[in-house]
């Protein structure tokens, strides 16, 4: 039984978001959410099962019938509200992001603005995006797909939520949206939001629940006719095996292992600093990481010098301090997956130039990891082939701007790259070479009319801007004689 203590500091969740209403959940596993900056419980959550996901779905079915109809002016003007609401409760949603993720508290709020901002950038894109055309006697129109599953990862998840909906939102589609388990708190500040938009009912339902659970009956469902899904490459796979079945439509974004081409004419004293915040942002835990940095063999010596004099700018330390770069990772089990990989790293031959094994001194109570830059890695190795995750970061060498082209796309994935150097027209040309989603040059750049997702394993179609929305319509044809 709960002690008075626990009961003051441990919240309960038990209901989802169903038809416009909190529900208590038909399901009855319930899971401890554990803080990561020292490993207390700090809430306990009932999942979601089939039949909640079920009754959330005919909820989003019954809206579509008449929300399928709306206007550009009339969906437009929901992005505008949900913008409204999203961005008044930025402090809150940052707040719960640093708590139960333990998300740095300057990214965390970073992800939350652009979660509110997507709302405006999806109605945007939606006002450039015509959803008729005509020629002749014959006339195309963009409609809804219909019932769209929505499920997002625990390292972005209040991001995912709003830039995932805005795009259904847009196309004229109702939701069903299947949260990260993990991150409870964030999810229902964000509920609270919807609540506060005064939403049609039915038009976003939120349940929380495991992905075998609650997202494999979103996929294998006949009234859900389109998925999107952030998260690993063997639950993408999945997805659209078993999706197949009843013809899913699928967006698939499936994480990357990004690399980073220091040209030899770049300036080590702004490329470093640059290429250490985009290998370590979010702790590591980010996608578009940049943990393969390519450097010119001839200038290995300086780019070492250069990376431990940047380091002492990216220090691990409690989240919620605004001068931490570093925080924790989301579970004991990542941060021991993480470990391994840097073992495997030292096993393989790899030298560890900062960094390594364990905890940082004084951080021993929750799951952080050491920030790790590995040197003399090839990129045959382990931790230049699979992503690991955390804030580890490998220097490759290469001989010239072909072998770098090269090198960089010897991977299976292709999300994101990025490419440094003082010769811009020479950066342009490398990058034009480079197959990825998304291709920065001197910086870590954003742009959210930009198209987002990957080639290879990095995933199936786009999200963001007019492609995202695109991504929730389907094109008619009527012809007459």
């Amino acid at each position: 039984m709960a002690t008075m203590t626990e009961k003051d500091t441990i919240k309960t969740l038990t209901t989802h978001y169903i038809d416009g209403a909190f529900v208590e959940s038909h399901g009855r596993e319930v899971i401890d959410i554990i803080k990561p900056t020292n490993g207390q419980v700090i809430a306990r959550v009932t999942l979601a099962d089939e039949e909640d996901a079920r009754r959330a779905i005919a909820a989003a079915k019954r809206a579509f019938a008449s929300f399928g109809r709306t206007t550009k002016e009339e969906r437009a003007k929901i992005l505008r509200r949900l913008h409204e609401v999203v961005s008044a409760r930025i402090d809150n949603l940052t707040a719960a992001m640093v708590e139960e993720y333990g998300g740095t508290v300057a990214f965390s709020r970073l992800l939350m603005e652009g979660a509110a901002n997507a709302f405006l950038s999806a109605e945007k894109a939606l006002q450039e995006l015509p959803l008729t055309r005509s020629w002749g006697k014959t006339t195309v129109t963009l409609e809804p797909v219909g019932v769209a599953g929505l499920i997002t990862p625990w390292n972005a998840n209040s991001f995912f939520l709003s830039a995932k909906l805005a795009s259904a939102v847009a196309a004229g589609c109702t939701a069903v949206i299947k949260p990260s388990e993990l991150s409870p708190l964030q999810t229902r500040v964000w509920i609270e939001c919807l609540r506060e938009a005064e939403l049609p009912k039915g038009l976003c339902n939120v349940v929380a629940g495991r992905g075998d659970v609650v997202g494999a009956e979103l996929v294998r469902n006949p009234d859900v006719a389109k998925i999107s899904f952030t998260g690993s490459v063997g639950v993408g796979q999945t997805i659209m095996r078993d999706g197949a079945a009843t013809m899913k439509r699928v967006t698939l974004e499936l994480g990357g292992k990004s690399p980073n081409i220091l040209l030899d004419d770049a300036d080590l004293d702004k490329a470093i600093p640059t290429a250490l915040a985009i290998a370590f942002m979010n702790s590591g835990q980010a996608c578009v990481a940049g943990t393969r940095l390519l450097v010119p063999k001839t200038r290995l010596d300086e780019v070492k010098r250069a990376i431990r004099v940047a380091m002492h700018a990216f220090p691990a330390g409690d989240p919620a301090d605004p001068k931490t770069a570093v925080g924790p990772m989301v579970t004991q089990k990542q941060y021991e997956r993480v470990q391994s990989y840097i073992r495997k790293g030292i096993e393989e031959g790899a030298e560890v130039l900062v960094g390594g094994e364990g905890h940082p001194r004084g951080l021993e109570e929750g799951y952080f990891v050491k920030p790790t830059v590995f040197v003399n890695v090839t990129n045959e190795m382990t931790i230049a082939r699979e992503e690991i995750f955390g804030p580890v970061l490998c220097v490759i060498t290469y001989e010239n701007d072909e072998d770098a082209i090269r090198i960089a796309n010897d991977t299976t994935y292709g999300l994101h790259a990025y490419v440094s150097g003082t010769d811009v027209q020479r950066a342009r040309r490398v990058a034009s070479h480079l197959l990825a989603g998304r291709v920065a040059i001197n910086g870590m750049l954003d742009d959210q009319q930009a198209p987002f997702g990957g080639f290879k394993h990095s995933g199936v179609g786009r999200e963001f801007g007019t492609f995202g929305i695109e991504a929730f319509l389907e094109p008619r044809a009527i012809l007459e004689s």
